[in-house]
C-alpha cells in the first residue's frame, strides 16, 4: 500500500517493542506509515537477563537510567516514534502464595488514571490501528495483563466525546491487534531448521511448557522478513534485558526468515470485516483519508468485538 497509515503499539516495557512485532513496525515505517510505541512502565522492577551484564557496575547503579537509555537506541534501530506513558513497573511476583504488588505500581493505578493517560497520546497520535496483548497478556505479568485492559478501554473511549473531554479532540481507532509473537507453529519451525542443520536447538524446553497452554487465534501474517535484522538489532539494543547467546538468536535474521518469514496477529476489534488470508494490519481501512473520515465521524460501529474477560489460572 502507499502508506500514510498511522499504527500505535502499546506495550509494558521497554524491550516488549522490540521483541513482538519489530519487523512488521520497521515494515511499515519503511512503507511510508507512521508508527508509535507507547511503553506503559520504565521496567524499572525488571531482571537483568543478559548473564554478562549481573554485575556490571554501571547496571547495578541505575538500572532505570539505563533501560531508558536502551529504549532510545531500539527507537533509532527500528524508526518508530515513541512516549512513555510514564507508569511504575510492577515487578513479577513469585511464591506461593503470591505476594501482594507494591504500592503504586502500574498494575494497582485506578483505571480513570492509566485510561486517561493512554486516550490523551491516543487523541493525540490518531492511530488507525492499535496493537497490544490479550486478555492474558500474553503470559501472565501483572503488567501485560494491565496493558491489555488499559488499551481495550482506551480504544473504547478515546472516540466518544463524553469520555474524557479534557483529553483532547475525540478519535476513534479502527482496529485493536493483539500479537502472536511466539506460536507454537514458529518455534517447532524454528527447531526444526536447526536440527537439520546439525545444530543444538534451545526450543524443546520452551515447546513442552507451552503445550499444554491454549494456542491464541491467528488471524494476520504480515510477511516481514526483509526486516528481521532490524528487529534482531533492536533487541540487542536492550543489552540488559536480552541475552546475546540465547534463543533468540539461535538462528541468524536471514535463517529466521527462512523458516518462517512473517510475524503473527488475532484481529481483536475492527471497525471492517476481516479480510480473508489477512497480511496487512490496515486491511480493509481503503487510503488513510477514508480511515480518517471514519475515525472522526461519531458513528463507529465495531463488527468484529472478540475481547474476552481475563479467565484466571
Amino acid at each position: 500500500m502507499a502508506g500514510g497509515f498511522r499504527l500505535m503499539a502499546v506495550h509494558a516495557h521497554p524491550d516488549d517493542e522490540s521483541s513482538k512485532g519489530a519487523a512488521t513496525m520497521a515494515r511499515y515505517l519503511a512503507e511510508g506509515d507512521d508508527v508509535t510505541v507507547v511503553t506503559c512502565t520504565g521496567g524499572e522492577r525488571g531482571d537483568v537477563l543478559n548473564p554478562r551484564l549481573v554485575d556490571d557496575p554501571q547496571v547495578k547503579s541505575d538500572l532505570v537510567a539505563l533501560r531508558r537509555a536502551e529504549m532510545a537506541k531500539a527507537r533509532e534501530v527500528v524508526g518508530f516514534e515513541h512516549v512513555w506513558l510514564g507508569f511504575v513497573d510492577s515487578g513479577l511476583p513469585e511464591g506461593d502464595p503470591l505476594p501482594p504488588l507494591p504500592d503504586g505500581c502500574f498494575a494497582l493505578e485506578p483505571l480513570d488514571i492509566t485510561v486517561e493517560a493512554l486516550v490523551r497520546v491516543i487523541r493525540e497520535r490518531r492511530p488507525h490501528v492499535v496493537t497490544t496483548y490479550d486478555e492474558n497478556g500474553g503470559y501472565p505479568h501483572p503488567d501485560h495483563i494491565m496493558t491489555h485492559v488499559v488499551t481495550i478501554a482506551a480504544v473504547r473511549a478515546a472516540g466518544d466525546p463524553d469520555a474524557y473531554p479534557h483529553a483532547g479532540a475525540p478519535w476513534q481507532p479502527l482496529k485493536v491487534y493483539y500479537d502472536r509473537t511466539f506460536t507454537r507453529a514458529k518455534l517447532s519451525a524454528y527447531h526444526e531448521a536447526l536440527v537439520k542443520d546439525g545444530r543444538d536447538s534451545p526450543y524443546p524446553e520452551w515447546l513442552e511448557r507451552r503445550s499444554d497452554r491454549p494456542e491464541g487465534r491467528v488471524t494476520t501474517r504480515v510477511r516481514c522478513d526483509e526486516w528481521f535484522d532490524v528487529r534482531s538489532r533492536a533487541l540487542l539494543a536492550h543489552a540488559t534485558q536480552i541475552d546475546p547467546d540465547g534463543m533468540f538468536f539461535a538462528l541468524d535474521a536471514r535463517e529466521q526468515g527462512e523458516a518462517w518469514p512473517t510475524e503473527e496477529w488475532d484481529l481483536a476489534l475492527s471497525a471492517v470485516p476481516l479480510t480473508p488470508d489477512e497480511d496487512d494490519l490496515f486491511a480493509g481501512l481503503g487510503s488513510p483519508e477514508q480511515a480518517d473520515a471514519l475515525a472522526t465521524s461519531g458513528a463507529v460501529t465495531m463488527v468484529i468485538d472478540d475481547v474476552a474477560e481475563r479467565k484466571e489460572h
